[in-house]
């Protein structure tokens, strides 16, 4: 084979492999775990069946993908909380970009918490490793932020709860807040406007 040949069939692999996630991403969150088809996914992603199944050879495990790559996107949106930052910076920029993936990946927010709600009957484990460590390892700076008295004494799970909640109420209730916004989707100043209220509302009387 050809380098032109082999790079060009890279990226029409890449191209699939992402048009296939997009889909079952939206296909999830739609009609969850149950209701979802490889054959619904992959009529959203204008591929045969066959090339679905090909890259991903189960439903379970298109799902577990799909699931996985939304938590490492949002645990990568908490990369600038370590020890030695800002907390109003580092919280601040979490919020922003958990505010923005609310924005453009509503559909990932929808399929985790559908999977929570239903008591995670795909994806227990990944809770119990995955989540459970990152979480204690944000615990943790937050501890020691307030050991050095860069902010006030608080629970550090409470508040992540509270970021997670706040932000994914965005992308989770999406309908409502467009509905109570005169029926239309929040435009970018109205966004920008909302990061801002949130930053507000929950690092208020937290950081110095």
């Amino acid at each position: 084979m050809r380098p032109q040949q082999y790079t060009k069939q890279k990226k029409n692999r890449a191209q699939n492999i992402e048009n296939i996630l997009t889909a079952a991403e939206i296909i999830f969150a739609q009609f969850g775990y149950n209701g979802a088809s490889i054959s619904r996914i992959a009529e959203e992603a204008g591929l045969p069946k066959s090339n679905v199944v090909y890259y991903f050879s189960t439903k379970e495990l298109l799902y577990r993908t799909v699931v996985e790559d939304i938590f490492n996107v949002w645990r990568a949106a908490a990369d600038e909380i370590v020890e030695d930052a800002d907390p109003r910076e580092a919280l601040g920029s979490y919020i922003d970009t958990k505010m923005e993936l609310a924005r453009t990946r509503p559909y990932g927010s929808m399929v985790w918490a559908n999977e929570i709600i239903q008591g995670a009957p795909i994806v227990q484990d990944y809770l119990e490793t995955e989540l459970r460590s990152w979480t204690e390892e944000r615990v943790n700076v937050i501890h020691k932020w307030i050991a050095a008295g860069k902010i006030r004494p608080i629970s550090p799970k409470h508040l992540l709860f509270t970021i997670w909640a706040t932000t994914q109420h965005y992308a989770d209730f999406k309908h409502q807040i467009s509905t109570l916004n005169e029926g239309s989707d929040l435009n970018d100043a109205q966004w920008e406007e909302t990061k801002q209220a949130v930053k507000e509302l929950l690092l208020f009387g937290i950081c110095h």
